[in-house]
C-alpha cells in the first residue's frame, strides 16, 4: 500500500503551465485530506537547518557577496533524514523543515549587506559601535515585517499568476521534494558533491595548496597590461561560487558579467585615458592620487562601483513603477478578505487557508510600534523626531519594495535586495541629514534602518518561494506562515553571533572578507553623513544606463550588480553558467538533458553548501588560533605566480568532475 502511495506522488501536468478557463490546479497532497506537517520532528529539524545554514550563508555572503538560497540543500537533507528514519507521508513535514530552515539565507542576506558596514566604518570612526542586540533586533524585526507584508500578496503570486511566473528556485526545490518522497536517493550525489566542494574550498581557505584567484598578472604581459592599460582579468576558483553560477544559469550570469566587463574593460581604462593626470576627489578628499597613478582595482573602487550603485537604485525604482498594479490588486484582495471575516476563513479549503488578515494587520502594527521604540531608544538616543522619520521611511520603502522582491524571485529566482537597500540608504541619509541627524550617529541610524528594510525585502522574496512550493505540493499556507516566525528568530540570533565571530577573527575592514555590498553601503553613507557630498554624477551615469537597458528589455538589476561586485566574483558565475548550458544541451534527447540538468542542480547545491560550511569551519579554526601552515610560507607561496597556475589546474579538474558526474544516473 505504501509503495502504491509513493507511486502516486508526482506533480500534475498543469503544475508549470497556465490554467485554462475553469481549470483548477490539484496539488500533490489532496486538499480534502489531512497530512503530517507541523510536529516535533519537522520543527526540530527546521531549527537545526536554520542555525547550520545561517552560519554557512553568513560566511559565504561576506566572502563573495552572494548569499546562496538554502532551500535546495535543506530540502535534500530533509528528504534524506526522513528516508533514514522511515517516516510515513513525510512530504508535508519536509516542506515545513525547508520553510523554517530557509529563513537562514533570507535573514543572512538582510544582515550582511548592511550591518558589517558599521564595523567597516568603525576602523575610521572608533566612536561608532554595534552590539549583538542591535544586529539581532534589526534582523528579527525586518524578518517579521517581510513575512507580514508578503502574506497579502500570496494568492496573487502563487495562485492568480499560476504558470505565468517560472519560479526557478521553487521549481528546483519542489522537484527535489517530490523525487525524495518517492525514494530519497537524491541525497547521495548532494552528499558526495558537498564533501568534494567542501574539501576543495577548505584546502584553499585553510591549507593554501593553491591560490584563491587566477589573474592575468601571472604572465609578464598581463602585469604590463594592468599597469599601463589598466586591463586585468580575474576569476575566483572556489567550488561554492562555481555552484552558484550553475544555479543562476547562463543567461543571467552572462548579463551580470557584461556589467562587470563594461566597468573593468571599458570604464576603468577609459577613465585612465581621459583623466590620466587629474585628481578626481570632489566627493572624497581622501583621494590624493591621479587616476593614471591608480591600479585598476583602485579606479574600480573609487569610481566604477558608484556607477553600479546608481544603476541598482534606478533599477529598483523602475521595478516599483512596473509593480504598481500588483500592489493595488493585493491590497484590495486583502481588504476583501478582512470584510469576509471568520466565516470566509472557515469555508476556505485547507490548501488556501492563510493567517487571518485581522491578525496580520494587528501584528504589523505591533511590529512597527516595537521597531519605532527600538529606533527611538536603541538607535536614535531618545530623539523622537529622528525615530518618527526613521519608522516612516522603513514602513513605506519596505512595503512598496515587497512586490519588487516577490517579482524578482518569481521571474529570475534571485532577489536584488542590495540594490533596493542602497537606494534606501541614500534616501534615508538625505532625509536624516535634512532633519539634523549627521555624523557617526547618523551613519549607525541609517545602516540599522537599512538593515531592517534589507531583511524585510530579503524575507519577502524568500518567503514567496516557500509559499509557491507549498502551493504546488498542497501544504497548509497558514502553518508555513505561522512557523516562519520561529525560523526568523533562530536565524537572527545565529547571524548576530556569526557576524561578531567573523569580525573578531578577520575584521571586516581588513579585506580578508570582501563584504562587497557592505563596503558599497559604507562608501555611500560616509560622505552623505559628513556633508562632503556624494558622487551624484557617477550615480546619474549608472541610472541612465539602467533606463537604457530597461528600454532594450535587458535586466538592469543583473547588469548593475555586475558593475559593483568585483570582477573575480562575477567571472566564476559565468563559468558556472556555461557549465549549466553545456550540461543541459549536449544530448539530442531533451529528457536526458533535463535529467542531467537536475543532477547538476544537486551537485551545484552540494558545492555551495559544502564550500560555505567549510568556510565557517576555517573561520572557527582561525578564531581558535589553529594554523596548518606558517604565515610567512603562506604569504610567499600565494605571492608566487605558480600558486595561481596551480589554482587554474585545480579549477579545471573541479569543472571536469562536475561535468562527468552529471552523466551518471540520478
Amino acid at each position: 500500500m505504501e509503495n502504491n502511495e509513493k507511486d502516486h506522488i508526482q506533480l500534475p501536468d498543469n503544475a508549470f503551465t497556465e490554467l485554462k478557463p475553469g481549470e483548477e490546479y490539484q496539488p500533490v497532497m489532496e486538499p480534502g485530506r489531512s497530512y503530517p506537517e507541523v510536529n516535533l520532528w519537522s520543527v526540530t529539524w527546521g531549527i537545526i537547518m536554520a542555525m547550520l545554514f545561517s552560519a554557512a550563508a553568513a560566511y559565504l555572503g561576506l566572502k563573495v557577496g552572494q548569499v546562496f538560497e538554502a532551500a535546495i540543500p535543506i530540502a535534500i537533507i530533509a528528504v534524506g533524514a526522513s528516508t533514514l528514519a522511515k517516516r510515513k507521508n513525510p512530504l508535508g513535514e519536509n516542506v515545513i523543515i525547508q520553510s523554517i530552515g530557509a529563513c537562514s539565507g533570507t535573514i543572512v542576506a538582510g544582515a550582511i549587506f548592511t550591518l558589517p558596514a558599521i564595523y567597516i566604518l568603525q576602523a575610521k570612526y572608533p566612536e561608532m559601535s554595534v552590539s549583538f542586540v542591535k544586529v539581532f533586533m534589526s534582523s528579527l524585526l525586518g524578518g517579521i515585517l517581510g513575512i507580514l507584508f508578503m502574506i497579502p500578496f500570496r494568492k496573487y503570486f502563487v495562485k492568480d499568476m499560476h504558470g505565468k511566473y517560472p519560479f526557478p528556485e521553487a521549481t528546483a526545490t519542489t522537484q527535489v521534494l517530490v523525487s525524495g518522497a518517492k525514494g530519497g536517493s537524491q541525497a547521495k550525489p548532494l552528499l558526495i558533491a558537498g564533501l568534494i566542494g567542501g574539501l576543495y574550498d577548505f584546502i584553499v581557505a585553510t591549507v593554501y595548496w593553491w591560490n584563491e584567484c587566477f589573474t592575468t598578472r601571472v604572465a609578464e604581459w598581463g602585469a604590463v597590461a594592468a599597469d599601463k592599460a589598466k586591463l586585468v582579468f580575474k576569476v575566483n576558483t572556489g567550488a561554492a561560487v562555481l555552484g552558484l553560477g550553475y544555479i543562476i544559469g547562463l543567461k543571467y550570469a552572462f548579463i551580470i558579467c557584461l556589467g562587470s566587463f563594461a566597468v573593468w574593460w571599458l570604464i576603468v581604462p577609459g577613465m585612465s585615458i581621459i583623466f590620466h593626470d587629474q585628481v578626481l576627489n570632489l566627493w572624497d578628499p581622501e583621494i590624493t592620487q591621479t587616476v593614471g597613478a591608480m591600479s585598476p582595482e583602485q579606479i574600480f573602487k573609487f569610481y566604477g562601483k558608484s556607477i553600479g550603485i546608481g544603476g541598482i537604485a534606478m533599477a529598483g525604482i523602475i521595478g516599483i513603477i512596473k509593480s504598481w498594479g500588483i500592489i493595488k490588486g493585493a491590497v484590495s484582495l486583502a481588504a476583501n478578505e478582512m470584510k469576509g471575516g471568520a466565516q470566509s476563513s472557515a469555508n476556505t479549503v485547507r490548501t488556501q487557508r492563510d493567517l487571518p488578515f485581522k491578525f496580520i494587520a494587528i501584528a504589523s502594527i505591533a511590529t512597527l510600534i516595537i521597531t519605532f521604540l527600538f529606533f527611538w531608544f536603541g538607535v536614535m538616543d531618545g530623539n523622537l523626531l529622528f525615530a518618527v522619520v526613521g519608522i516612516l521611511l522603513v514602513t513605506v520603502i519596505a512595503f512598496l519594495f515587497t512586490t519588487v522582491a516577490g517579482n524578482a524571485i518569481a521571474i529570475v529566482g534571485s532577489n536584488p535586495v542590495s540594490g533596493m537597500t542602497l537606494m534606501t540608504l541614500i534616501l534615508a541619509s538625505v532625509v536624516l541629514v535634512a532633519v539634523g541627524l549627521k555624523g557617526t550617529g547618523g551613519m549607525v541610524a541609517a545602516l540599522i534602518m537599512g538593515g531592517v528594510v534589507c531583511t524585510a525585502l530579503s524575507m519577502a522574496g524568500g518567503f514567496i518561494t516557500d509559499l509557491k512550493i507549498g502551493y504546488w505540493l498542497g501544504t497548509t499556507p497558514k502553518k508555513q506562515e505561522t512557523w516562519k516566525f520561529l525560523g526568523t528568530l533562530v536565524s537572527a540570533a545565529t547571524v548576530g553571533g556569526v557576524m561578531i565571530l567573523l569580525n573578531q577573527t578577520y575584521g571586516f575592514a581588513s579585506g580578508a572578507l570582501a563584504a562587497p555590498q557592505a563596503n558599497a553601503m559604507a562608501a555611500v553613507i560616509d560622505p552623505l553623513m559628513n556633508g562632503v557630498g556624494a558622487p551624484w554624477a557617477l550615480y546619474a551615469i549608472g541610472a541612465v544606463i539602467a533606463v537604457v537597458l530597461t528600454y532594450f528589455k535587458i535586466p538592469a538589476i543583473a547588469f548593475a550588480l555586475g558593475m559593483f561586485i568585483p570582477l573575480e566574483l562575477n567571472t566564476p558565475l559565468l563559468v558556472g553558467g556555461i557549465v549549466s548550458w553545456y550540461v543541459t544541451s549536449r544530448s539530442k534527447d531533451a529528457e536526458v538533458n533535463r535529467e542531467r540538468g537536475e543532477k547538476g542542480t544537486l551537485l551545484a547545491s552540494g558545492f555551495i553548501a559544502g564550500g560555505a560550511l567549510m568556510g565557517v569551519l576555517s573561520a572557527l579554526l582561525r578564531f581558535c588560533d589553529v594554523h596548518f601552515v606558517t604565515d610567512g610560507w603562506m604569504k610567499s607561496w600565494l605571492a608566487n605566480p605558480l600558486s595561481e597556475v596551480a589554482s587554474l589546474a585545480a579549477y579545471c579538474c573541479l569543472i571536469g568532475y562536475f561535468v562527468f558526474a552529471t552523466k551518471g544516473k540520478k
